[in-house]
Protein backbone atom coordinates (compact mmCIF):
# COMPACT_ATOMS: atom_id res chain seq x y z
CA UNK A 1 0.00 0.00 0.00
CA UNK A 2 2.62 2.30 0.38
CA UNK A 3 4.63 1.31 -2.28
CA UNK A 4 1.22 2.18 -4.64
CA UNK A 5 0.44 5.42 -2.50
CA UNK A 6 4.36 6.50 -3.18
CA UNK A 7 4.31 5.99 -6.66
CA UNK A 8 0.78 7.83 -7.34
CA UNK A 9 2.63 10.82 -5.18
CA UNK A 10 5.19 10.47 -7.65
CA UNK A 11 2.98 10.66 -10.84
CA UNK A 12 1.17 13.46 -9.03
CA UNK A 13 4.00 15.62 -8.78
CA UNK A 14 5.13 14.91 -12.29
CA UNK A 15 2.17 15.88 -14.00
CA UNK A 16 1.97 18.93 -12.08
CA UNK A 17 5.51 19.94 -13.13
CA UNK A 18 5.24 18.57 -16.97
CA UNK A 19 2.63 21.00 -18.03
CA UNK A 20 2.01 22.38 -21.46
CA UNK A 21 -0.19 25.64 -22.83
CA UNK A 22 -0.91 26.71 -26.10
CA UNK A 23 -1.63 29.73 -27.70
CA UNK A 24 -1.93 31.18 -31.45
CA UNK A 25 -0.42 34.38 -33.09
CA UNK A 26 -1.77 36.32 -36.19
CA UNK A 27 -1.51 39.50 -37.61
CA UNK A 28 -1.82 41.92 -40.20
CA UNK A 29 -4.79 40.35 -41.51
CA UNK A 30 -7.34 40.65 -43.27
CA UNK A 31 -6.57 43.04 -45.93
CA UNK A 32 -8.09 41.66 -48.88
CA UNK A 33 -11.71 40.63 -49.43
CA UNK A 34 -10.00 37.11 -50.12
CA UNK A 35 -8.44 37.25 -46.66
CA UNK A 36 -11.66 38.36 -45.17
CA UNK A 37 -13.54 35.28 -47.00
CA UNK A 38 -10.51 33.11 -45.83
CA UNK A 39 -9.89 34.15 -42.04
CA UNK A 40 -12.97 32.49 -40.67
CA UNK A 41 -11.50 28.88 -42.07
CA UNK A 42 -8.66 29.84 -40.84
CA UNK A 43 -9.61 30.44 -37.16
CA UNK A 44 -11.41 27.71 -37.38
CA UNK A 45 -8.58 25.32 -37.95
CA UNK A 46 -6.74 27.43 -35.35
CA UNK A 47 -9.08 26.89 -32.95
CA UNK A 48 -9.07 22.17 -33.69
CA UNK A 49 -5.58 22.66 -32.16
CA UNK A 50 -7.05 24.04 -29.11
CA UNK A 51 -5.10 26.88 -28.15
CA UNK A 52 -5.96 28.76 -24.49
CA UNK A 53 -6.62 31.96 -27.17
CA UNK A 54 -5.45 33.49 -30.16
CA UNK A 55 -3.97 36.68 -30.61
CA UNK A 56 -3.76 39.01 -33.21
CA UNK A 57 -0.85 41.67 -32.96
CA UNK A 58 -2.91 44.42 -34.95
CA UNK A 59 -3.80 45.66 -38.60
CA UNK A 60 -6.89 44.04 -39.10
CA UNK A 61 -7.50 45.88 -42.66
CA UNK A 62 -5.06 47.46 -45.48
CA UNK A 63 -4.17 50.71 -44.75
CA UNK A 64 -5.57 52.00 -48.07
CA UNK A 65 -9.16 50.58 -46.91
CA UNK A 66 -11.50 52.82 -45.01
CA UNK A 67 -11.51 53.48 -41.75
CA UNK A 68 -15.02 53.36 -41.06
CA UNK A 69 -17.44 52.08 -38.43
CA UNK A 70 -18.82 49.48 -40.96
CA UNK A 71 -15.28 47.86 -41.02
CA UNK A 72 -14.63 47.72 -36.98
CA UNK A 73 -18.09 46.46 -36.63
CA UNK A 74 -17.43 43.63 -39.13
CA UNK A 75 -13.85 43.07 -38.08
CA UNK A 76 -15.78 42.81 -33.83
CA UNK A 77 -17.92 40.84 -35.52
CA UNK A 78 -15.60 38.42 -36.99
CA UNK A 79 -13.22 38.08 -33.93
CA UNK A 80 -16.45 37.36 -31.44
CA UNK A 81 -17.03 34.43 -33.89
CA UNK A 82 -14.06 32.86 -32.88
CA UNK A 83 -14.03 29.34 -31.06
CA UNK A 84 -11.65 30.38 -28.27
CA UNK A 85 -10.74 33.69 -26.65
CA UNK A 86 -9.72 36.43 -28.98
CA UNK A 87 -7.10 38.96 -28.06
CA UNK A 88 -6.66 41.89 -30.16
CA UNK A 89 -4.64 44.87 -30.19
CA UNK A 90 -4.30 48.34 -32.46
CA UNK A 91 -2.66 48.56 -35.47
CA UNK A 92 -1.29 51.29 -37.70
CA UNK A 93 -3.84 50.90 -40.37
CA UNK A 94 -6.70 51.32 -38.03
CA UNK A 95 -6.15 54.56 -36.47
CA UNK A 96 -2.83 56.54 -36.80
CA UNK A 97 -2.59 56.17 -41.03
CA UNK A 98 -6.94 57.04 -40.63
CA UNK A 99 -5.95 60.62 -41.62
CA UNK A 100 -5.14 59.60 -45.64
CA UNK A 101 -7.53 61.16 -47.80
CA UNK A 102 -7.72 56.80 -49.16
CA UNK A 103 -8.25 55.73 -46.04
CA UNK A 104 -11.27 58.08 -45.29
CA UNK A 105 -9.57 61.64 -43.81
CA UNK A 106 -10.57 60.61 -40.10
CA UNK A 107 -9.08 61.76 -37.38
CA UNK A 108 -6.90 59.65 -35.75
CA UNK A 109 -7.90 59.88 -32.21
CA UNK A 110 -11.14 59.74 -32.91
CA UNK A 111 -10.71 56.67 -34.83
CA UNK A 112 -8.76 55.50 -31.68
CA UNK A 113 -11.34 56.60 -29.80
CA UNK A 114 -13.80 54.44 -31.34
CA UNK A 115 -11.61 51.47 -31.86
CA UNK A 116 -12.00 51.97 -27.61
CA UNK A 117 -15.25 52.04 -27.94
CA UNK A 118 -16.15 48.45 -30.20
CA UNK A 119 -13.28 46.50 -28.87
CA UNK A 120 -11.83 47.36 -25.44
CA UNK A 121 -15.75 48.28 -23.53
CA UNK A 122 -15.20 45.89 -20.90
CA UNK A 123 -12.12 44.00 -19.26
CA UNK A 124 -12.60 40.74 -21.81
CA UNK A 125 -11.44 39.09 -24.22
CA UNK A 126 -13.41 38.55 -27.61
CA UNK A 127 -14.31 35.56 -28.65
CA UNK A 128 -17.74 33.09 -28.54
CA UNK A 129 -15.46 31.51 -25.05
CA UNK A 130 -14.29 35.06 -23.08
CA UNK A 131 -11.73 34.76 -20.59
CA UNK A 132 -10.81 37.74 -18.01
CA UNK A 133 -8.41 40.40 -19.06
CA UNK A 134 -6.32 43.94 -16.76
CA UNK A 135 -7.22 47.37 -18.47
CA UNK A 136 -4.16 49.62 -17.62
CA UNK A 137 -6.82 52.78 -17.27
CA UNK A 138 -10.51 53.76 -18.20
CA UNK A 139 -8.11 56.43 -20.71
CA UNK A 140 -5.87 53.52 -22.43
CA UNK A 141 -8.03 50.57 -22.31
CA UNK A 142 -6.61 48.95 -25.10
CA UNK A 143 -3.35 48.19 -23.02
CA UNK A 144 -4.04 44.82 -21.15
CA UNK A 145 -2.43 42.12 -18.91
CA UNK A 146 -3.65 38.41 -18.24
CA UNK A 147 -1.82 35.57 -17.15
CA UNK A 148 -1.63 31.29 -18.97
CA UNK A 149 0.11 29.10 -16.44
CA UNK A 150 3.36 30.40 -15.37
CA UNK A 151 3.24 33.48 -18.39
CA UNK A 152 2.33 36.64 -18.01
CA UNK A 153 1.22 38.52 -21.04
CA UNK A 154 1.08 42.63 -21.60
CA UNK A 155 -0.25 44.02 -24.71
CA UNK A 156 0.81 47.89 -25.73
CA UNK A 157 -0.71 50.15 -27.81
CA UNK A 158 2.98 50.78 -30.28
CA UNK A 159 1.75 51.30 -33.97
CA UNK A 160 4.30 51.29 -36.91
CA UNK A 161 6.06 52.79 -38.71
CA UNK A 162 8.10 54.79 -35.70
CA UNK A 163 5.26 54.36 -33.08
CA UNK A 164 3.29 57.38 -34.44
CA UNK A 165 6.24 59.39 -33.71
CA UNK A 166 5.56 62.17 -36.35
CA UNK A 167 7.86 64.08 -39.02
CA UNK A 168 11.06 64.96 -38.45
CA UNK A 169 12.96 65.22 -34.96
CA UNK A 170 9.72 66.73 -33.41
CA UNK A 171 7.67 64.56 -31.83
CA UNK A 172 4.06 64.39 -32.01
CA UNK A 173 1.23 65.38 -29.19
CA UNK A 174 -0.11 62.31 -29.47
CA UNK A 175 3.02 60.49 -28.96
CA UNK A 176 4.41 62.54 -26.18
CA UNK A 177 1.11 62.15 -24.55
CA UNK A 178 0.75 57.66 -25.31
CA UNK A 179 4.74 56.85 -24.94
CA UNK A 180 5.15 57.00 -21.03
CA UNK A 181 1.68 55.33 -20.54
CA UNK A 182 3.02 52.88 -22.67
CA UNK A 183 6.27 52.42 -20.89
CA UNK A 184 4.98 52.64 -17.14
CA UNK A 185 2.72 49.59 -18.42
CA UNK A 186 5.90 47.62 -19.61
CA UNK A 187 7.62 48.19 -16.50
CA UNK A 188 4.41 47.49 -14.54
CA UNK A 189 4.09 44.25 -16.43
CA UNK A 190 7.73 42.97 -15.36
CA UNK A 191 7.70 44.36 -11.54
CA UNK A 192 4.29 42.41 -11.51
CA UNK A 193 5.74 39.19 -12.82
CA UNK A 194 8.74 39.12 -11.18
CA UNK A 195 6.41 39.51 -8.10
CA UNK A 196 4.52 36.46 -9.29
CA UNK A 197 7.91 34.92 -9.76
CA UNK A 198 6.71 34.15 -13.40
CA UNK A 199 8.64 31.63 -15.86
CA UNK A 200 7.85 34.32 -18.28
CA UNK A 201 6.25 37.12 -19.90
CA UNK A 202 5.16 38.11 -23.80
CA UNK A 203 4.66 41.62 -24.98
CA UNK A 204 2.42 42.44 -27.73
CA UNK A 205 2.47 45.26 -29.80
CA UNK A 206 2.08 45.87 -33.64
CA UNK A 207 4.73 47.96 -34.54
CA UNK A 208 8.02 46.47 -35.72
CA UNK A 209 10.56 48.57 -33.41
CA UNK A 210 13.12 47.75 -35.28
CA UNK A 211 15.77 45.31 -32.60
CA UNK A 212 18.44 44.95 -35.37
CA UNK A 213 18.46 48.90 -35.91
CA UNK A 214 18.50 49.43 -32.18
CA UNK A 215 21.37 46.52 -31.58
CA UNK A 216 23.63 48.40 -34.50
CA UNK A 217 22.93 51.87 -32.19
CA UNK A 218 20.75 52.96 -34.75
CA UNK A 219 17.36 52.92 -32.79
CA UNK A 220 14.37 54.96 -34.60
CA UNK A 221 13.40 57.92 -32.63
CA UNK A 222 9.92 56.83 -32.10
CA UNK A 223 11.17 53.53 -30.55
CA UNK A 224 14.27 54.31 -29.12
CA UNK A 225 13.02 54.54 -24.96
CA UNK A 226 10.77 51.46 -25.44
CA UNK A 227 13.59 49.49 -26.56
CA UNK A 228 16.09 51.04 -24.04
CA UNK A 229 13.32 49.92 -21.38
CA UNK A 230 12.65 47.03 -22.50
CA UNK A 231 16.26 45.58 -22.68
CA UNK A 232 16.78 46.72 -19.43
CA UNK A 233 14.14 45.01 -17.85
CA UNK A 234 14.89 41.59 -20.41
CA UNK A 235 18.67 41.43 -18.36
CA UNK A 236 16.90 42.06 -15.06
CA UNK A 237 14.39 39.63 -15.41
CA UNK A 238 15.46 36.13 -14.39
CA UNK A 239 12.46 34.37 -16.94
CA UNK A 240 12.04 34.47 -20.58
CA UNK A 241 11.32 37.39 -22.53
CA UNK A 242 8.61 36.61 -26.17
CA UNK A 243 8.04 39.74 -28.16
CA UNK A 244 5.36 39.44 -30.50
CA UNK A 245 4.91 41.75 -33.33
CA UNK A 246 3.63 42.43 -36.87
CA UNK A 247 3.70 44.85 -39.46
CA UNK A 248 6.39 43.86 -41.92
CA UNK A 249 4.91 40.51 -42.94
CA UNK A 250 8.05 38.87 -42.36
CA UNK A 251 7.19 35.90 -40.43
CA UNK A 252 10.16 35.11 -38.10
CA UNK A 253 11.09 33.97 -34.76
CA UNK A 254 14.56 34.99 -33.68
CA UNK A 255 17.04 36.32 -31.01
CA UNK A 256 17.51 40.08 -32.30
CA UNK A 257 18.41 42.27 -28.84
CA UNK A 258 21.68 42.63 -27.68
CA UNK A 259 23.92 43.44 -24.41
CA UNK A 260 24.85 46.66 -24.77
CA UNK A 261 28.33 45.62 -23.01
CA UNK A 262 28.99 42.84 -25.00
CA UNK A 263 26.96 42.88 -28.02
CA UNK A 264 25.86 39.10 -28.01
CA UNK A 265 22.45 38.63 -28.23
CA UNK A 266 20.26 38.47 -24.75
CA UNK A 267 19.70 34.93 -24.05
CA UNK A 268 16.61 35.20 -22.93
CA UNK A 269 14.83 37.02 -25.13
CA UNK A 270 12.95 35.60 -28.11
CA UNK A 271 11.47 37.77 -31.18
CA UNK A 272 8.22 36.42 -33.02
CA UNK A 273 6.68 38.08 -35.74
CA UNK A 274 3.68 37.26 -37.08
CA UNK A 275 2.22 36.15 -41.02
CA UNK A 276 0.92 39.35 -42.74
CA UNK A 277 -0.35 39.93 -46.04
CA UNK A 278 -0.02 38.48 -48.88
CA UNK A 279 0.71 35.21 -46.82
CA UNK A 280 -1.66 33.64 -44.38
CA UNK A 281 -0.83 31.61 -41.82
CA UNK A 282 -0.17 31.08 -37.75
CA UNK A 283 2.24 30.27 -35.07
CA UNK A 284 1.53 28.06 -32.29
CA UNK A 285 3.10 28.74 -29.11
CA UNK A 286 3.61 26.45 -26.58
CA UNK A 287 4.36 27.17 -22.98
CA UNK A 288 6.29 24.34 -21.53
CA UNK A 289 7.65 24.14 -18.30
CA UNK A 290 10.19 21.67 -18.39
CA UNK A 291 12.38 23.16 -21.24
CA UNK A 292 14.79 26.43 -19.94
CA UNK A 293 13.75 28.21 -22.73
CA UNK A 294 9.55 27.63 -21.87
CA UNK A 295 8.73 28.83 -25.20
CA UNK A 296 8.67 26.41 -28.53
CA UNK A 297 7.11 27.51 -31.64
CA UNK A 298 4.93 25.49 -34.40
CA UNK A 299 4.51 27.46 -37.27
CA UNK A 300 1.36 26.91 -39.54
CA UNK A 301 0.86 27.92 -43.20
CA UNK A 302 -2.49 28.50 -44.16
CA UNK A 303 -3.51 26.89 -47.40
CA UNK A 304 -7.20 27.32 -47.99
CA UNK A 305 -7.36 25.14 -51.01
CA UNK A 306 -6.24 21.92 -48.46
CA UNK A 307 -8.56 18.55 -48.18
CA UNK A 308 -9.64 20.35 -44.75
CA UNK A 309 -11.68 22.43 -46.58
CA UNK A 310 -13.29 20.63 -49.38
Amino acid sequence: MKRLLASLCVLFAFSVQAETWRFALIGDTPYSDRERRELPRMLRDIAAEQPSFIIHAGDIKSSSSKCSDEIFLDRHALFNASAVPFIYTPGDNEWTDCEHLVSGHFNELERLGKLREIFFAKPLSLGKTRIPVEQQSAAYPENLRWRLGPVLFVTLNVPGPNNNFGMGQKASSEFLARSPVVIDWLKQGFSSARRGKSAGIVIVMQGNPGLKHFAAGFAHIGYRELLEVLRQETINFPGQVLLIHGDTHWQRIDHPLRHPETKKPITNFTRAETFGYPFMGWVNAVIDNETAEIFRFEVREYKPNSLMHK
